[in-house]
C-alpha cells in the first residue's frame, strides 16, 4: 500500500488575470479552487494511473470538509486528522509569471502529531510512505525524521519531498529517496549549482549522508539520479509550460508507479522525468498516454564519476 501525508494541506484558490494594478480592483479571467499539498497531489496523480493509495495528514473547518469533499469526489482514499481551526488558503495569481500567498497553517498540538506517529504503526514491509510538503512554523522541524524513523525498521519504503532544515533533518534518518529540485539542494549545503556537474556533487553528498538515492530536478536543464552504485542524467523533452502546480510531485507518483511497474530505478527515473514533463506542459495533471508520449524524448545516460 502507498500512503501520503501532508502535513500542511491547503485549499488553492487560482485565479487568472491579464494584469496586476496594485491598490486598484483587479477582474479574473478564469478561477478555480483545487485541494492543495504535495502529499495530496501524488495521491491525486497516482488516483489517475488506477494506483490506490491512503491520504494522510491534518485537516480543518470548512476549508479542509472542501479537501475532503473533492479527494472523495477523485475516489481518493483519506485518513485525515481533524485539527482546530481551518486548513489555509493559498491564491496563486496566474499571469505570465505566476504570484503566491500563502496563508497560515492551523493549530496543530503534540496530540495531533502523536496521533499520526500512531497511524504510521500499521504500515508494514513492502509498504511505501511519501512524506512531502513543507513543515508549519508551529511544527517541529524533526517531523518527517520522526516519521521516517518510526517506520524504518518494518523496511518500509520512504520517500521524501521537502525542503530547508525539515529535509536536512530527516536525512539523518536515511529515507530512501529525497527530491529536491536545484533551489532546495543548494539551500541544504549551502552552495550553488551551476552544471549538473555541482548537482552530482551535492546529490553524492546526501548519498554518503545515508540517502539511499536522490532525484535532483533542474528544469530546463534536465535531471541527475544519484545513489551509491549508480550516477544518472536524463534530459527534459520539448514543450511549452503552462502549468507550475504539480510537476514535481508528478515526478514522485510516476517514480513509483513505474519502479512498481519494472523493479528498475533507470527505468522508474527516465518515466519521472516524462510525468513532471507531461504536468508541466499540460492544464492539469500527467496522464499516462502523455508520459508513454514524452518519454520517447528522453535519454538517460550514466554517468562514471560526478
Amino acid at each position: 500500500m502507498i500512503y501520503t501525508v501532508t502535513i500542511n494541506p491547503s485549499v488553492d484558490y487560482l485565479v487568472e488575470l491579464n494584469d496586476l494594478s496594485i491598490g486598484k480592483t483587479n477582474r479574473a479571467v478564469a478561477q478555480r479552487t483545487v485541494p492543495g499539498g504535495k502529499g495530496i497531489n501524488v495521491s491525486r496523480v497516482l488516483k489517475t494511473f488506477d494506483t490506490e493509495t491512503k491520504a494522510l495528514g491534518f485537516i480543518g473547518g470548512f476549508t479542509g470538509e472542501f479537501i475532503q469533499d473533492e479527494l472523495r469526489k477523485e475516489k481518493v482514499t483519506t485518513d485525515f486528522i481533524e485539527t482546530v481551526g481551518q486548513t489555509r488558503i493559498n491564491v496563486k495569481l496566474q499571469m505570465d509569471a505566476e504570484t503566491e500567498i500563502n496563508g497560515q497553517a492551523p493549530e496543530i498540538t503534540e496530540k495531533h502529531i502523536t496521533k499520526l506517529l500512531e497511524k504510521l504503526d500499521s504500515l508494514k514491509e513492502g509498504d511505501i510512505l511519501v512524506l512531502s510538503g513543507s513543515v508549519p512554523s508551529v511544527l517541529p522541524s524533526d517531523i518527517y525524521k520522526r516519521m521516517i524513523a518510526r517506520v524504518q525498521e518494518k523496511k518500509v519504503v520512504t520517500f521524501l519531498d521537502t525542503s530547508g532544515a525539515p529535509l536536512k533533518e530527516a536525512i539523518q534518518a536515511s529515507p530512501f529517496l529525497i527530491k529536491p529540485n536545484q533551489a532546495e539542494l543548494e539551500d541544504l549545503y549551502g552552495e550553488k549549482i551551476t552544471n549538473l556537474t555541482d548537482a552530482i556533487r551535492l546529490a553524492k553528498r546526501a548519498v554518503e549522508e545515508g540517502v539511499q538515492a536522490v532525484l535532483v530536478s533542474l528544469a530546463g536543464e534536465g535531471a541527475v539520479f544519484v545513489g551509491k552504485d549508480f550516477i544518472y542524467t536524463a534530459n527534459v523533452p520539448k514543450g511549452t509550460v503552462r502549468n507550475s502546480v504539480g510537476a514535481g510531485d508528478s515526478m514522485v507518483a510516476s517514480f513509483i508507479y513505474y519502479y512498481l511497474q519494472t523493479s528498475s530505478l533507470r527505468e522508474a527515473f527516465k518515466y519521472s522525468v516524462a510525468g513532471g514533463s507531461a504536468t508541466a506542459f499540460s492544464e492539469g495533471f500527467c496522464t499516462l498516454d502523455k508520459i508513454e508520449e514524452l518519454v520517447l524524448e528522453i535519454s538517460v545516460s550514466t554517468r562514471e564519476e560526478g
